[in-house]
């Protein structure tokens, strides 16, 4: 059982299951639409962009998985470094909000962006400790 005050997910079909990378909600990063977050993570692990562009048309998550953990496909060799290492800034653009959000112009104090960011920090240095 949760404590309260947590959200625990894994599986898509569960409570709060749309938090997991196999979850349907399609990325675009650097130019190029990923089907799920799990398709460019997966792809990220290796240095053949022809390996990377097939796992992001894999049909499914599990298969994009599956085709990312294969040691048959060349493993970046900093892969163990930079997996964790991407750090966007986040930011809730809308003129709408300049409280929660940047006000639509980077005015605003983006108060959302900010406590997600201090999540994500506070998750990292419990996963390193």
């Amino acid at each position: 059982m949760a404590a309260t005050g947590e959200i625990r997910f894994y599986g898509v079909g569960d409570p709060f299951g749309e938090l997991s990378n196999f979850a349907p909600y399609p990325i675009t990063l650097r130019g190029k639409r990923w089907p799920t977050s799990e398709h460019y993570f997966q792809a990220q692990k290796l240095t053949d962009p022809r390996e990377q562009e097939e796992i992001r048309g894999a049909k499914t998550p599990m298969i994009a998985a599956r085709m990312g953990r294969d040691r048959k496909r060349k493993l970046r060799r900093d892969w163990e470094r930079v997996k964790i290492g991407v750090d966007a800034q986040l930011i809730e653009h809308t003129e709408n909000d300049d409280f929660w959000g940047d006000g639509g112009d980077g005015s605003g104090r983006n108060e959302l962006g900010r406590i997600l960011m201090a999540v994500r920090d506070a998750l990292r240095r419990e996963a390193g400790a």
